[in-house]
């Protein structure tokens, strides 16, 4: 039989009506839902092949346009986002839309499906729309901001809504005394608990489901106008698909101005965790007393740091450190680590660290890198005298330094320069041992 354009119904061809014909007595066998019977009329052509119903029709396929746009700005958050809920409005979009196209006639105009098949699209995308607006609800609502309870039904209620759709549209007469009503009052639980779950959310302070609530407001009455109709003895059914049409605006602008929101605060908090990691790294790698890096952030560094051309490594240790911190206290000694670490400070050629208690590191690049680095090595002593003139001693530092060979791991390559430190110390401190000496660096300094 086909279908008529006048909202999804059928129509019938007439027998010839002759001047005789006194009579035209129609019968429908087998209806499937009361409101069939209810709307059923005699009419000389298709109730919708008027200029009136068309242009209502291309109303509504303006409003199906319309919610083409959400499902192309949930493919930008999806990029960004990665959430499930972007996925489950789109799937709610999607069902919204293919309901508008099959229940006002649009359907006919497009592809003209059999009237029976048109009543099981109708069925199957109303339980889809339910469904995917239960799990919807369920990825979108902020976790913590639902009661964890109703927060577990929702699944439930979208499987319960999915059942009772296919089950319904495969087998529309087993029960049709009372399958329809049955059908509708099945669905009374799902809205009892979507509702409940939107108070106790925004009551939570939700934001997320203050837009949803304003956004579902139309279509809960449309729920509840469906429930009321289809249950009360003597009422005319009613599916309020003018209503519908109106929440369909209504789900897809707040709804969508709510992911927007969601969005906006995703990536905030997103930003602020990044920023609070990069904190929290930072100081993890970072030295308290004397500002500079740690061993952490040079094993960190190191293989970047060689790509960036620094081929020395030095360590450095301040000669007879101990009597300080015994003969003038710890503060003293603190006082003597940042005086030194003040005069290895960084520059482009230069990466300075401290390794632990009186011991730095240093990385240096360029020809004259074992030159910087016994300048850096003799400065810890003027340093140390201009800021603590009281001390009454001078303190001098030793180093080792090592050129990196190719593949060298950190590890070998600060043993080497360790090894090479000890010597310098058993050669009686404030020496250096490696690649430049005190004698060289004189040398070059008096060719200059």
């Amino acid at each position: 039989m086909p279908s008529s354009l006048a909202g999804g119904y059928f129509k019938a061809a007439l027998p010839e009506i002759t001047r005789d014909t006194r009579w035209v007595i129609a019968g429908i066998d087998l209806p499937s839902h009361q409101m069939t019977l209810e709307r059923a009329f005699l009419a000389p052509r298709d109730a919708g092949a008027t200029a009136d119903n068309f242009r209502s029709l291309l109303l509504l396929a303006a409003l199906a346009g319309t919610l083409v746009m959400p499902l192309i700005f949930n493919a930008a958050f999806y990029r960004v986002l990665r959430e499930r809920f972007v996925i489950w409005h789109s799937m709610l979009t999607l069902s919204l839309l293919m309901t508008i196209v099959v229940s006002s006639g649009l359907a006919v105009i497009l592809f003209d499906p059999p009237a029976m098949m048109l009543s099981r699209l109708t069925t199957l995308l109303f339980g889809m729309t339910v469904a995917s607006g239960a799990m919807f609800t369920y990825h979108f609502i902020e976790p913590e901001l639902m009661h964890r309870g109703l927060r577990r039904s929702l699944p439930w209620c979208a499987l319960w809504a999915g059942l009772l759709s296919a089950c319904h549209a495969a087998f529309p007469f087993i029960a049709r005394p009372v399958q329809s009503s049955a059908y509708t009052a099945a669905f009374a639980p799902i809205l009892a608990i979507f509702l409940i779950s939107m108070i106790d959310a925004v009551r939570r302070g939700s934001r997320a489901a203050r837009y949803q609530a304003i956004g579902y407001a139309p279509m809960v009455v449309v729920g509840f106008v469906r429930l009321t109709s289809g249950l009360v003895p003597g009422m005319l059914s009613a599916d309020a698909m003018m209503l519908f049409y109106i929440g369909c605006i209504a789900e897809v602008s707040f709804t969508t101005l709510g992911m927007a929101d969601r969005f906006l605060t995703m990536r905030r908090e997103r930003d602020r965790a990044r920023t609070d990691a990069d904190v929290l790294e930072r100081l993890s790698e970072t030295d308290p007393l004397t500002g500079l890096l740690n061993r952490r952030a040079i094993e960190r560094q190191f293989e970047d740091l060689r790509a960036e051309g620094f081929s020395s490594l030095a360590v450095i240790d301040l000669d007879h450190f101990k009597s300080i911190n015994d003969m003038h206290g710890h503060a003293v000694g603190d006082a003597v680590l940042e005086a030194a670490a003040s005069a290895l400070q960084n520059d482009r050629d230069v990466r300075a660290y401290r390794i632990g208690g009186e011991e730095f590191m240093l990385l240096l690049r360029g020809e004259d890198a074992a030159i910087h680095g016994e300048r850096r090595r003799r400065a810890i002593s003027v340093c140390i005298a201009n800021r603590l003139p009281k001390l009454n001693q001078v303190v001098t530092a030793s180093m080792g330094m090592t050129h990196l060979i190719k593949q060298d791991c950190f590890a070998n390559s600060y043993e080497r320069a360790d090894q090479l430190l000890y010597e310098a110390k058993r050669m009686g401190r404030n020496c250096t041992r490696g690649p430049v000496t005190a004698d060289h660096l004189s040398k070059r300094s008096s060719a200059a």
